[in-house]
């Protein structure tokens, strides 16, 4: 028996001795992150490992030194035979052999080095493990698995001891652990971890017939302290009980598994050439992933119940652990005798240590007996167990998965390499291009510089000569009148002067012939220069040259379109100026220094009757001469003095509500929000929030606006400017949005209120008109919503915090501002839902205030209701014994 202990069988050869455990660093190196894999342990499908047997004898309690003090022990060991006999009487015994037989006094160190040490170096390896205690009630099962040596560590167990081992080895860089704690009780298995799962299932795996359990909590762990901290909630939640056998006896099967994961990297493979003669070419190491685990399973103590004195619950319990333990047998002995059958589902922990007994796990099983005479049958049954135990082999196998996660992150290396490499090598390239295009540039402006001084002076040498020819004839002609006027004078010369004018108005007609020649040959040439010159451009520049010149084009064509955009900037200035012009002659028309004045003043001033149809008239006859399509084009332009001239064409358009609608669908409105998004010029924002405001007093273009994303724009644009101006605009362009009550809510959500309360700052009077103006409109819409059921909670003003500014400027000297806030604070406390916090915020005050001394009878009669209404102002009133 003890001759077949662990045996490897490869190939024919047989060895009887367990296999030698491989030399492990006393911490891990970074260097040793990537393992490489064992081909002969790769490619061979299983290896022979029988379960190793140890006994460990409990030393004698204080009860049995006091009961058992005239008898002597039932055992006798011979660990250095690894043997122990089991006394029948005094003169007979029987003899036993083991793996390991540990007396009373073996240390919890010397116990987990040959009991599980070898089970975990094979479980780093990449095999699955199992080590299990079997034995009575009382004999140390917990002791020797669980003990967490707080108080002294040479009491460490080996839970404790084996996860020393594994972090020593592990790499926390490619390596992970997962712990799950379990136990069964009762035939349910329950979460030590996790009280409240208190009933996991048990899954197999058809193919492979691994068993797993989905429901169990797996908790990743890094370092010995977080794995103590897990084990004593385990322990804190296991059900334990007190016997007479044992003070602290373990009702539940409790099962410790620890999974690891470990990337190691294939063993490079030599490729041989043809003639069988190795190269130097080796295949590239393969990423594998090898995934392991760790069972520790501490089985409760089988007991007999007249010894154990268990009655009602603790019986169900003890015959529930007999019943486990009962199965567990059945299974060892069918697996030692080699049956067909194998009876693993008639239980639960059969079923869970499938994998242990008979399977791919190497497992160590360690059986725990007492001294006691009187437990000789308990014993003696337990040493059983462990010899049929011994008769179990199981076929050990590596679980190896390729790793892609890992082969993925260095794909993704060496692409991003790859990218950087294309985009240096494209930088040279196109680098090198623009040299290129820049040399046959050079040589193309060479060659029209020598064309053109050559053109320009063949065309002087022309014009020079035509101009000679031209005098020569000029002076012929004169001759020629001269002689005809002396010529006519005699009238009796016959034919003879006839003739001879003839003869020079035929040789004029001949020289003006030739000259006509001439000139005609002389174009001829130019053109023929021409066509030189361009076939010259086209071999000596190519494609590059033609690039060239359609660059000419273009910038001819955009130098065009700035020319028109000047045109029409110096039309607006000539009809501005004209406008001015008249305006002026009229002032001088009055003969009165105080007229001017006033019409100078009138210029100025827009609101003035006479100056607005002037400027009307202007931008209309703009609007007529230029295009609504090509203004609007201009919004574009990269010349920031066209942009404000086109922005405030445009704004001056919006004024006109028939010119709203033609605007917006030419996309106008699209058009001013992008001068928001786009430019960080104040005239240009101003302008174009001017604009904007001008749109928004139409309802239809209002959605439209909030559609767009234009409260955002506007709102982006209030905490940008400081200008007052632009701050007034935008404000004028909220407060129009703020009166439509079917974007009431998106122009809340979208931060308009806060937008106004943020453009307070500014402190100009135009401003806070404005911002007052707006909370005004919402209030008076948001009470609408209300009144119709639309609406309900307290108002959006409150919660944004606008009430503060509200009741402070309730008062306030200007009167527009203090109009449109009396009619807001109104509107809030019409509804009851807003009293307390107008109470709370002093509003209470002004609304008494507003009731008697408001300018406006309506304002003043709506707050007189609102007060005898609300019951909470009613009631607070009649506290305060006020009057109103």
């Amino acid at each position: 028996m003890a001759s077949n202990r662990n045996g490897v069988q490869r190939g024919s050869a047989k060895f009887d001795r367990p296999l030698k455990p491989r030399p492990r660093p006393s911490s891990p190196s970074p260097g040793s992150a990537l393992r490489r894999a064992n081909p002969a342990a790769r490619n061979a499908d299983a290896v022979p490992g029988r379960v190793r047997v140890a006994v460990r004898l409990r030393p004698r309690n204080a009860e049995e030194m006091m009961a058992d003090a005239d008898f002597a022990d039932c055992v006798e060991l011979q660990p250095e035979l690894k043997r122990l006999k089991l006394r029948r009487n005094n003169w007979d015994s029987d003899t036993y052999e083991f793996d390991e037989v540990l007396t009373e006094f073996a240390s919890q160190k010397r116990v987990y080095e040959v009991v599980a040490k070898p089970v975990v170096e094979s479980v780093l390896d990449g095999y699955n493990g199992t080590v299990m205690a079997y034995g009575q009630t009382g004999t140390g099962k917990t002791f020797t698995l669980g003990r967490l040596g707080e108080v002294d560590a040479s009491d460490r167990g080996i839970m404790v001891r084996s996860m020393e081992d594994i972090f020593a080895d592990l790499s926390p860089n490619t390596d992970s652990v997962t712990v799950s704690y379990l136990q069964l009780y009762m035939e349910t298995l329950q979460d030590l971890l996790n009280p409240a799962n208190d009933n996991i299932p048990i899954v197999e795996d058809p193919r492979s017939g691994d068993v797993s359990m989905p429901g169990a909590t797996l908790v990743e762990i890094t370092d010995q302290h977080s794995f103590l901290e897990l084990l004593r909630v385990g322990e804190a939640n296991r059900i334990a009980a007190n016997t007479k056998l044992n003070t602290e006896s373990s009702r539940s099967h409790a099962i410790l598994m620890v999974h690891i994961k470990r990337s190691v990297l294939e063993s490079e493979d030599i490729v041989s050439s043809q003639n069988g003669d190795a190269s130097h070419l080796t295949k590239p190491s393969k990423p594998l992933v090898r995934k392991s685990k760790l069972v520790v399973v501490d089985l409760a103590g089988s007991e007999r119940v007249h010894k154990s004195g268990s009655e009602g619950h603790m019986l169900e319990e003890a015959k529930s652990i007999n019943l486990s333990l009962s199965s567990l047998g059945k299974c060892i002995n069918a697996l030692a005798e080699n049956n067909a059958h194998v009876p693993f589902r008639d239980s639960k922990l059969t079923r869970m240590l499938r994998d242990s007994f008979g399977g791919t796990a190497r497992t160590s099983l360690i059986v725990t007996i007492g001294p006691s005479p009187r437990h000789r049958g308990e014993t003696s049954s337990t040493i059983l167990f462990g010899q049929r135990a011994m008769k179990v082999e199981n076929m050990l196998k590596i679980k190896e998965e390729f790793d892609y996660k890992s082969l993925s992150r260095k794909l993704e290396v060496q692409l991003d390499k790859l990218i950087a490499e294309n985009e240096r090598q494209q930088k040279s390239f196109e680098d090198e291009v623009d040299k290129i295009n820049l040399e046959a540039q050079c040589r193309i402006s060479e060659v029209e510089r020598n064309f053109a001084d050559a053109l320009e002076k063949e065309r002087l040498k022309c014009q020079m000569e035509y101009m000679e020819l031209v005098k020569e004839l000029e002076q012929k002609l004169v001759l020629n009148q001269e002689r005809h006027d002396c010529n006519s004078s005699v009238a009796d010369n016959g034919e003879g002067p006839a003739s001879s004018s003839a003869g020079e108005v035929t040789e004029v007609k001949m020289l003006l012939e030739t000259e006509r020649s001439r000139r005609k040959a002389a174009e001829e040439e130019v053109e023929h220069l021409k066509n030189q010159l361009g076939k010259h451009t086209q071999t000596q520049a190519g494609d590059a040259e033609v690039v060239k010149l359609r660059n000419i084009l273009e910038d001819e064509a955009n130098q065009k379109k700035r020319l028109e955009e000047e045109i029409i900037i110096l039309r607006s200035q000539l009809l501005q100026l004209n406008f001015e012009a008249d305006q002026m002659r009229r002032c001088l028309e009055n003969g009165s220094s105080g007229s001017t004045f006033s019409a100078m003043d009138s210029s100025r001033h827009p609101q003035f009757k006479d100056t607005a149809n002037g400027q009307k008239s202007s931008v209309a006859t703009l609007f007529e001469q230029v295009g609504l399509q090509k203004i609007l084009s201009l919004l574009e332009s990269d010349d920031a003095n066209v942009r404000i001239h086109a922005v405030k064409v445009v704004a001056n358009l919006a004024a006109e509500e028939a010119n709203q609608k033609r605007i917006v669908e030419a996309g106008g409105l699209t058009s001013l929000l992008m001068l928001l998004r786009r430019y960080e010029d104040e005239t240009v924002r101003r302008v174009a929030a001017g604009a904007i405001a001008n749109l928004a007093m139409n309802e239809a273009n209002q959605e439209l606006i909030m559609a767009e994303g234009g409260i955002t724009l506007l709102s982006m644009t209030a905490s940008d400017a400081e200008d007052p101006q632009t701050l007034r605009m935008v404000a004028g362009a909220i407060a129009n949005l703020c009166g439509n009550d079917r974007i009431l809510m998106t122009l809340r959500s979208q931060g308009g209120i806060k937008a106004l309360l943020g453009i307070v700052r500014c402190g100009h009077p135009d401003v806070l008109s404005q911002v007052a103006r707006g909370i005004a409109n919402f209030a008076k819409c948001e009470s609408r919503a209300s009144n119709q059921g639309i609406k309900s909670g307290r108002s959006f003003l409150i919660e944004d915090g606008a009430l503060p500014w509200i009741v402070q400027n309730a008062n306030n000297e200007a009167a527009p501002i203090r109009r449109h806030i009396e009619l807001a604070l109104c509107h809030l406390a019409q509804h009851e839902v807003n009293a307390k916090d107008l109470v709370s915020g002093g509003a209470l005050w002004e609304l008494v205030r507003i009731s008697r001394d408001c300018s406006r009878e309506d304002i003043r009669n709506l707050a007189r209701r609102t007060l005898s209404s609300v019951s909470t102002f009613k009631s607070e009133l009649r506290r305060l014994r006020v009057d109103y």
